[in-house]
């Protein structure tokens, strides 16, 4: 069992602290410790020189953040007595914060979505910002009114599955948090017949010259690519109830669908798509704006 902490960035909001509930929930389940991060910003007042901000206005802001803090160490101590309970405070960027120490973290958790930023936002940029760079899986926390708690994959561990090496990853990290929860999981895999983006595509209408034969082809080559993408996951995990979904459909509809009602959505941080120089592929990215789960982003390659 990995003895690396589980890193919580907590800022006060009410989905941060739902963030707080799943990190208590995750280090206690791996049997790790967890330590919470809260990065505060001193408050500045704009001159005509630039900006300022007294010792005073520091003080203040100080004090508010180790007792929010203070007050998450404390409720989190009650709600897992077993583990191990350490705080940060940190004056840098959230984002910069986490990142840097998710380099020795087994998991990072946040809320999409905290104090900061414009209320309108779906999703805050310092969850972007690590979902995106952070080496270690990352789980983002949905607020509570995008949360559903009924839908076809119930109970369960959803992961996203594709052929590229951030899929394998997204794999593995799903079946420990299944055998770790005693939940199943289900993988879905979602393909895209290539008329549906072409130049004035109507999207859903399957012309005449792929149905039949070349239909049946297309849906036996994509179910053998759910298939060997799970081998070997079953011997390894045989307590896990493994559901396989194939579904004609984008990506990122088809998973948040799956989300509703599920425990945990695991994708990887980029799939087959796209271009290769972006740290986050779009189905990533829409997934974490409208799961309706927590999210946990997966890198292919640990740095």
């Amino acid at each position: 069992m990995d003895t690396m902490p589980v890193v919580i960035g907590f800022d006060g909001s009410e989905t941060g602290r739902r963030a707080l509930d799943v990190a208590v929930r995750e280090a206690a389940r791996r049997k790790v410790p967890l330590d919470i991060l809260h990065a505060y910003v001193v408050p500045v007042t704009p001159v005509p020189v630039g900006i300022q901000y007294s010792d005073e206005t520091e003080e203040r802001a100080r004090k508010a953040a180790e007792k929010q803090l203070a007050d998450a160490v404390d409720w989190a101590t009650v709600a897992a007595p077993g583990i191990k309970v350490t705080s940060d405070l940190e004056t840098l960027p959230a984002a910069e914060a986490l990142i840097e120490r998710g380099r020795t973290a087994s998991l990072l958790v946040l809320g999409s979505r905290g104090l900061g930023g414009l209320g309108e936002l779906v999703l805050g940029s310092t969850a972007i910002q690590v979902a995106t760079h952070a080496t270690c899986p990352t789980i983002v926390v949905p607020p509570e009114d995008r949360v559903l708690d009924a839908g076809p994959e119930e109970g369960r561990v959803v992961v996203g599955v594709d052929p590229s090496p951030s899929s394998d990853s997204a794999i593995a990290f799903a079946f420990e948090e299944a055998a770790l929860r005693g939940i199943g999981l289900t993988a879905v895999h979602a393909w895209d017949a290539p008329f549906f983006d072409a130049p004035g595509g109507k999207g859903g209408v399957i012309p005449r010259h792929i149905l039949h034969e070349d239909f049946a082809a297309v849906i036996s080559q994509e179910g053998e690519v759910l298939d060997a993408s799970m081998t070997g996951w079953q011997d390894k995990f045989p307590e896990v109830d493994v559901r396989r979904v194939l579904v004609h459909q984008r990506a990122a509809a088809a998973l948040v669908g799956a989300s509703a009602g599920a425990e945990l959505l695991v994708v990887g941080s980029r799939g087959r798509g796209g271009f290769t120089s972006l740290l986050l592929g779009s189905v990533s990215y829409k997934t974490l704006h409208h799961a309706h789960c927590p999210v946990a982003v997966v890198r292919s390659v640990r740095t």
